[in-house]
């Protein structure tokens, strides 16, 4: 009688594909917007780094009459704390350094992306 009336713990083959076929639908949902969102903060980051540091020249250049010669002259001089990263390429050496209005001192009178390709929008990034 105590044959009869054995009790198996445990999962049986089918009930662990099912759970697993459950888990597998529920990633391909979610794997999407994760990255989707992951990418659309690389873009924010990326903005808002560049206003910051625009921001910082101008106010160089309110302060000074001139643009620094080089983006270490705003970390140098406190404007910056740091260069920031850049998170499309993830470096901080990348930047694109663009040269002041004619008559104007200085050697970064902008700053752009130095990350290859286009933004979700269709934009590249270097023209931000």
């Amino acid at each position: 009688m105590v044959n009869d009336m054995r009790h198996d713990k445990g999962f049986t083959l089918i009930e662990l594909l099912v759970v697993m076929a459950i888990i597998a639908t529920l990633i391909t949902i979610a794997m999407p917007r994760y990255f989707s969102s992951l990418e659309t903060s690389k873009e924010t980051t990326l903005r808002q780094s560049l206003s910051v540091m625009r921001e910082a020249l101008d106010h160089y250049y309110g302060d000074t009459g001139h643009y620094p010669d080089s983006l270490e002259q705003l970390v140098d001089q406190r404007y910056l704390r740091a260069a920031p990263l850049d998170p499309i390429t993830e470096r901080r050496d990348l930047w694109q350094v663009l040269p002041p209005p004619d008559g104007v001192a200085g050697g970064v009178g902008d700053i752009k992306s130095g990350a290859t390709g286009r933004a979700r929008d269709g934009s590249l990034y270097a023209e931000w």
